[in-house]
């Protein structure tokens, strides 16, 4: 299939999918919106997809990190028609490889989605967890960067080794240092013993630097000669110490940008980014949003005082419809105080904080059931919670009163007794 410059392709008949040329031309600069469609569009199973190019058009980093993940080939059009076809061919046999075989890469522990995108992540996550070059992994605050560093080191060959995790972050600038390479007694005041940093105990196994855009100089520089000679020096000491660990690291930031800034050594950048990968945020993994909410509703389910049966389908619209700017670290969270503060048998959209996010949808029986509760709570609240009062003033018995409290969730009255 070759589509216009600029244009989308779109659905392929599934009896006629192969190879499929995608005109890029025109979209030096694509939008975030447009960028997520075609990537959508690209990460649909069964297409080898070949990126055509206008000369010099590889060079712009959003077109270069397109091809690079979704596309198998590109080529610089104008070309001639033999070498397309040769392209496109290569392409349609690599397809047909891969659709022969399984197409669905099971997440790695720890890890929730099936969207493509997840799909391509976990893809690279194996690939990275082969090699020992080290691996950049960034992406926005809680889309599960030290997940996917612990999966990388759980399917190593380091794996029966430890991985250890450091956020430079939180340390404070003056203790980073001895925190990474350890220190000799007596390097500074209160320094009574020898002790080992986070790069000796990583020693046979992985360490994993989270923030790694906040690591002083300093020790950005010894990092660097780490990463070229395989050693490093405890604070206070002069012995070279040899110590076998891989780099992993994180970031929220463009390091790129703090390159140029000079808050970053560009020489260790670039001995770092090796491997890149991206996380995705959550609002290119529409298709997991529901699947991550049901997990983190049955991760916290007894962290409630009533059992949560699931979610209401405005609370799904809701959630489909937020942006979700702090990924799913914001969506378990939202979810887990759903569940304990919601009232009824499902978390709505109010439970979650988004009754804003979307225009209020119910069925005709969620609106009954709303219109029961409220009026049940409105008897109780009308005669002090006596059930006998409130059941006669709504013109039921006591019985139908408590199996309908137990239906909404709603607590005993000032004179149960215990039984119904």
């Amino acid at each position: 299939m070759v589509s216009g410059p600029g244009a989308l392709p779109g659905a392929v008949p599934e009896e006629r999918r192969g190879a499929g040329l995608l005109d890029l031309r025109g979209c030096d600069v694509p939008s975030e919106a447009r960028l997520e469609r075609i990537r959508e569009v690209l990460g649909r199973n069964g297409i080898a997809w070949v990126a055509g190019l206008a000369p010099g058009q590889v060079r712009l980093d959003a077109v270069r990190e397109l091809v690079c993940d979704h596309c198998h080939d590109y080529v610089v059009l104008p070309c001639e028609g033999g070498l397309l076809a040769t392209v496109l061919g290569h392409a349609h046999g690599m397809a047909r490889l891969a659709r022969d075989a399984a197409t669905v890469v099971p997440p790695p522990d720890g890890m929730v989605g099936e969207s493509p995108v997840m799909q391509l992540l976990y893809r690279k996550l194996r690939r990275a967890a082969l090699t020992g070059a080290p691996v950049c992994i960034w992406g926005e605050t809680g889309t599960g960067k030290e997940l996917a560093a612990a999966a990388i080191h759980r399917h190593s060959a380091r794996h029966g080794a430890p991985l250890v995790v450091i956020n430079c972050g939180a340390i404070p600038e003056s203790l980073v240092q001895s925190e990474l390479f350890g220190f000799e007694r007596g390097a500074f005041t209160g320094a009574s013993q020898r002790k080992r940093g986070r790069f000796e105990l990583a020693d046979g196994g992985t360490l994993f630097l989270d923030e790694i855009g906040d690591l002083p100089l300093e020790s950005q520089a010894s990092l660097l000669r780490f990463l070229e000679q395989g050693t490093i020096q405890r604070l206070g000491g002069h012995e070279e110490i040899p110590v076998d660990a891989r780099i992993l690291c994180a970031t929220h930031v463009d390091l790129a940008a703090a390159v140029d800034s000079g808050r970053f050594r560009e020489d260790l950048y670039h001995r770092l980014r090796v491997i890149e990968l991206r996380m995705p945020p959550l609002r290119e993994r529409a298709g997991d949003i529901e699947l991550l909410a049901a997990w983190a509703l049955a991760r916290h389910a007894g962290e409630g005082g009533h059992r949560c049966l699931g979610f209401t389908r405005d609370a799904l619209v809701a959630m489909h419809d937020h942006p979700w700017p702090g990924n799913v670290r914001e969506l378990v969270n939202r979810v887990r105080q759903a569940v304990v503060m919601a009232e009824g048998p499902r978390i709505t959209a109010r439970d979650l904080r988004l009754e804003d996010a979307v225009p209020v949808l119910q069925t005709l029986d969620e609106a009954r059931m709303e219109g029961e509760r409220a009026a049940i709570e409105r008897a109780l609240l009308r005669n002090g919670r006596r059930l006998q009062a409130a059941a006669s003033d709504l013109g039921i018995s006591r019985v139908t009163l408590y199996r309908l409290m137990n239906r909404h969730g709603l607590r005993g009255g000032a004179d149960e007794t215990g039984t119904a």
